[in-house]
């Protein structure tokens, strides 16, 4: 699998992300119920296919099975988003020393402030963002950024110099998005332009379009301002097929 600059986090991906939150919250996924044996062998099973970009948070319960599934490989061969409901300096610095100590690594690529929903975030929460600031700089996180449910914050969000990675609610039809396409990808565009690293979710659309998930695909793959996108996936048969459609389509994506 082709694997891309997320912006210019100087960070490398793979296109394809493996989700660990398909309905995700309160400490638990889909994907933590296969147990800690069931998703660690399915990420180190598509670690092997090239799915080297894994997508976890602290409310799916999946940062144990993360580093279960780190054990015995090279650390620098996989990117790890992880992500924050808190907000405050302090809560955030536990936080991501927390998340240290779950997964089990001396570092995570990516910390965002998950689920934003006011457009005037960065008033709001400034502590959390220096925290993260902070972890940056001491080497504990390479990037940060944000993921939004709301339009007003995504747009903050591209006006933001402190966001470097955006995890973008995008799929061709507008389901579970922020708003519909015509008003999201621009905004993505801009996001791109200023060299944030944006990677989508909601790709096929919390299941709703998932009769159609090569569409789904050829979508994102389109989108040159999309540098990889995260899908949620249970078992290998899943990761061959997302990983047979994105390289359907390699060469599409500019």
């Amino acid at each position: 699998m082709d694997t891309v600059d997320l912006g210019l986090t100087g960070l490398r991906v793979s296109r394809l992300c493996f989700g660990t939150g398909t309905n995700g919250w309160g400490g638990s996924s889909n994907q933590s119920r296969l147990g800690l044996n069931g998703l660690s062998d399915l990420l180190r099973f598509a670690h092997d296919q090239g799915v080297r970009f894994w997508d976890t948070a602290d409310q799916y319960g999946t940062h144990p099975h993360v580093g279960a599934a780190l054990k015995g490989l090279d650390r620098e061969s996989v990117v790890i988003t992880s992500k924050t409901t808190t907000r405050t300096e302090d809560g955030v610095t536990k936080d991501v020393e927390r998340f240290l100590r779950e997964v089990g690594t001396d570092y995570v690529d990516i910390v965002l402030l998950h689920c934003l929903t006011q457009a005037d975030w960065p008033t709001r929460y400034p502590g959390a963002m220096e925290a993260l600031s902070r972890a940056k700089e001491k080497g504990l996180v390479r990037a940060v950024g944000v993921s939004c449910h709301d339009f007003g914050a995504f747009q903050t969000s591209a006006e933001t110099d402190w966001v470097e990675v955006v995890l973008a609610r995008v799929n061709y039809a507008g389901k579970h998005m922020d708003a519909g396409p015509d008003r999201v990808v621009p905004v993505i565009e801009q996001m791109h332009a200023a060299g944030k690293g944006v990677y989508g979710m909601k790709v096929v659309g919390a299941g709703d379009l998932g009769k159609d998930a090569r569409g789904a695909i050829r979508f994102l793959m389109g989108l040159s301002c999309v540098d990889a996108f995260v899908i949620g996936m249970m078992s290998e048969e899943e990761v061959l097929e997302n990983i047979g459609l994105v390289g359907e389509f390699e060469g599409v994506m500019a």
